[in-house]
Parts: C-alpha cells; sequence; structure tokens
C-alpha cells in the first residue's frame, strides 16, 4: 500500500471515529442520567412527571435547534458549527451539574439541547461532502456502528456514577466528555463545505429554502419514514425507568440489560448495512431490513400479550428491531440527503427536526400513557411501524420504483 493510501485510510479512520464520538452526545445526554431519576426526584423534591420534562424539554431544544445547525454549516461552514456547540454543551452540563432545583435543571437541559445535535446533524452533511454511493453509504454505517454503543454503555456509566458519586457527578461526566471532543474536534476535524459551496445566510433565502425542503414531499416521506422506525425502538428507551425497573423487575444499575441487546441490534444492523453496501440496492437493502422489523414487531407483540415479560426474552425483540432499523436507517438517510445536493446540511437539520420531534412526543405524551403496560409498548412499536412503511411505500410508488423494491 502506498504512503498516499495510508494517508487516506489513517484520515478516514479518525474522521470516522470523531463523527461516531460528536453524535455520542445525544445518547449520552439522554441515557447516562436514567438510573439518577430516584435520586434526583428526592434530591430536587420533583415529581416523577417533572424529571420526565427534563427528557422532554431536552428532545424539544435539541429538534428545534436542528432547525439551525445544517443551515449554519451551509453558510459559515461544518467546522466552526461544531466546534462552537461543544463549547455550549460543557457550559450547559456545568450548569446541569451545578443545579439544586427542578427548574434550574429544566434550564441547562434545554441549553443542553440546543447544542447537543450539531455534531450529528453535521457529521451526516460532512459525510455526504466527502463521499458518494456505496462509499458514503459504509462509512455512515461505519458511524453509526460506533455509535451505536453509546446507548448500550452510557446507563452503565450512569449507574456506576449515580452509585459512587450521586447525581451531579452523571452531569459533570457529560461536561468532561464534551471537553474531550473539542479537543479531539479542533486537533482533527477537517472543513469539508470548501467556501465557494456555501450558501447566504439572510432570513429570506433561509425562508425559501425551508420552504423548499419541507414542502417536498420526497423528503417528508422518506424523513418520516427513518423517523417513524425509530419511534418504535425509541419508545423502549423513553420508557426505560419503568420498563427495567418496574416491569422487568431490575435495579437502577441493570439498565444494560434493555441497552445492551438492543444497541448489539444497531451495531449488527450497521454492520450488515456496511457489508450490502455497493452489492445491492439502498431499496433492496431496505426490503431486506423490513422483514426483519416486522418479524420482530410481530413476535414482541405475541410474546407480550400471551405471556408475563422475563429475562431475556422481553429484550430478544427489541434487539431484532434495532437490527432491521439500523440496517434500513444509512440507506434512507442518504436518499434523504440527496434530494437537495446544494443544501445537504439543511436536509440534514430538518430530517433531524422531524425525528427529534417525533421523539419528544413520544417521551412526553406516548411513553407516560403506554409505559404502564408491556402489552401497550409492543402495540406502539408495530404502529409506529406500519406508519413507516406507509411512507416508505408512498416514496416508492412517487419514485416510480418497481414492485420488487416494496
Amino acid at each position: 500500500m502506498s504512503a498516499s493510501h495510508t494517508h487516506l485510510k489513517h484520515n478516514r479512520v479518525t474522521l470516522t471515529l470523531l463523527l461516531a464520538g460528536l453524535s455520542m452526545l445525544g445518547p449520552f445526554s439522554i441515557d447516562t442520567y436514567m438510573p439518577s431519576f430516584p435520586d434526583m426526584q428526592a434530591g430536587l423534591h420533583a415529581t416523577p412527571l417533572q424529571l420526565q420534562q427534563t427528557l422532554s424539554v431536552y428532545l424539544l431544544a435539541f429538534g428545534l435547534m436542528m432547525l439551525l445547525h445544517g443551515a449554519l454549516s451551509d453558510a459559515f461552514g461544518r467546522r466552526p458549527v461544531i466546534l462552537v456547540s461543544l463549547v455550549a454543551f460543557i457550559a450547559a452540563s456545568v450548569g446541569c451539574a451545578l443545579s439544586n432545583q427542578i427548574e434550574q435543571l429544566l434550564v441547562f437541559r434545554a441549553l443542553q439541547g440546543l447544542s447537543a445535535g450539531a455534531g450529528m446533524v453535521v457529521g451526516r452533511a460532512m459525510i455526504r461532502d466527502l463521499y458518494a454511493g456505496h462509499e458514503a453509504q459504509r462509512l455512515m454505517s461505519q458511524v453509526t456502528m460506533i455509535f451505536g454503543i453509546s446507548p448500550a454503555i452510557a446507563p452503565v456509566i450512569g449507574g456506576w456514577l449515580q452509585i459512587g458519586f450521586g447525581w451531579h457527578a452523571v452531569f459533570v461526566f457529560m461536561a468532561v466528555l464534551g471537553v474531550l471532543l473539542f479537543v479531539a474536534s479542533w486537533r482533527y476535524l477537517p472543513e469539508t463545505l470548501p467556501p465557494i459551496a456555501r450558501q447566504p445566510f439572510a432570513a429570506h433565502s433561509l425562508a425559501r429554502n425551508y420552504r423548499m425542503v419541507f414542502g417536498n414531499r420526497t423528503f417528508l416521506l422518506l424523513s418520516g419514514a427513518v423517523a417513524l422506525h425509530f419511534a418504535g425502538f425509541f419508545l423502549y428507551i423513553a420508557s426505560a425507568p419503568v420498563f427495567v425497573i418496574q416491569h422487568l423487575k431490575l435495579g437502577e444499575s441493570q439498565f444494560a440489560w434493555l441497552f445492551a441487546p438492543a444497541i448489539s441490534g444497531v451495531i449488527l444492523g450497521a454492520f450488515l448495512s456496511g457489508k450490502l453496501a455497493g452489492r445491492v440496492s439502498p431499496t433492496t437493502t431496505v426490503k431486506y431490513a423490513y422483514g426483519l422489523l416486522f418479524g420482530a414487531a410481530a413476535i414482541n407483540l405475541a410474546y407480550n400479550l400471551a405471556l408475563t415479560p422475563s429475562m431475556p426474552w422481553a429484550v430478544l425483540p427489541i434487539a431484532l428491531y434495532s437490527t432491521g432499523m439500523a440496517l434500513a436507517m444509512p440507506s434512507i438517510t442518504l436518499l434523504t440527503l440527496d434530494v437537495f445536493p446544494l443544501n445537504r446540511g439543511l436536509v440534514s437539520s430538518l430530517q433531524g427536526f422531524v425525528q427529534t420531534t417525533l421523539n419528544a412526543v413520544v417521551a412526553g405524551a406516548i411513553s407516560p400513557l403506554v409505559s404502564f403496560s408491556t402489552g401497550y409498548l409492543a402495540i406502539g412499536m408495530l404502529t409506529f411501524l406500519l406508519l413507516g412503511r406507509l411512507a416508505w411505500m408512498a416514496y416508492l410508488r412517487s419514485a416510480a420504483l418497481p414492485p420488487e423494491h416494496c
């Protein structure tokens, strides 16, 4: 192998690890503090509903800021947006750690949400800036594989910190993680959008571009499919404190019994997506994914309606579902980014906004309604999957693809 090829391979490995690390901020901000809910409720004199809103307010802020992350990166470059967002995330995490009232924590959780999504949104645009076709799918799958580890290890780390130091230490950990990512990004993160390709950051042009993207049926169907597939999985993440502690009768340090199998499925699905890249078409990859998704949702529903949930059977269908979800996600995401090639940052932002807004609804409204019953959780998963399938089929019809891709 030549020196130039070795250098390119090294840069690609570094970029993959760094983009995956930046994408991890979101899951760590959601999952690490979940084992601390009982301690936080007592320490902050908060109700369970108020604690649930610390997740909802984070997700709402996360989703709203997604409207701007990509547009800012289209105008000012990818690298500056990520660096500034990391500084804001560090400050917000310190604020969370120092909070002694639930109202203060809600404010700083909102600030965390405003800053945590830049790496994920801008990172997707950077991948598509640099690569096309199956190379882009392969790199996005690799990032997803590494990123997928975070929801599995985040609650485990959170449980250790909770037992050893209390809930404040969880947010100190997030601040330290932000500092490490800032240092690595400052040193290694390249700028992938040349000045000549940047878009003006002006109110009228932004409004026009937002209307253009949100008014596009193909974008809405593809981003809706991704968001709805993920919502079927995220319903269990948002319901984790009830599902793990009440339904599975596990302790606050045992969230890994849910997260490890589920995220192993994400890693496996992303691995399979990377292997299929360049061998079959993106639509065929999604067709395979639906076989896994519907099989998982059907098994999950039948099990929870017929039997009392127990380990490991209660989590294995969730792991199979997450495998199918991660198999489909890179292909559908790249199809979405290519709807408007000159505005990939904005498209990535709005795709993230659609997904995160739905996640906020799931966490704030759907999860409290259904988490009391494992049967209702299973029905929720299947419902979101069916809606996502309808969106995908509508896309295929609008794209005039042959029936075998369905």
